[in-house]
């Protein structure tokens, strides 16, 4: 999946979450930040600058997890 993908998925309005649920919570932004969010992923909306701001976020958890891993594997055959 190219980066266009995910972020045109995130930024369609009214679009539900890659598993296909939505869960609504109240939380304290700073303004500041929320702007800046809103400025650097050219969303048109509060909640899909945040959608993506957390897509983007778990993305790179799961590279770093995944970075942790390499070269620990023994079973494969290396020439």
């Amino acid at each position: 999946m190219n980066s266009q993908d995910w972020k045109s998925r995130w930024l369609a309005e009214g679009s539900n979450d890659c598993y296909g649920q939505n869960v609504k919570t109240t939380v304290d932004i700073p303004e500041r930040e929320l702007e800046d969010a809103i400025k650097f992923t050219k969303a048109k909306t509060k909640r899909a600058a945040i959608v993506g701001a957390i897509t983007d976020f778990n993305r790179r958890m799961r590279m770093a997890e995944l970075t942790r891993h390499a070269g620990t594997c023994t079973n494969l055959i290396s020439p």
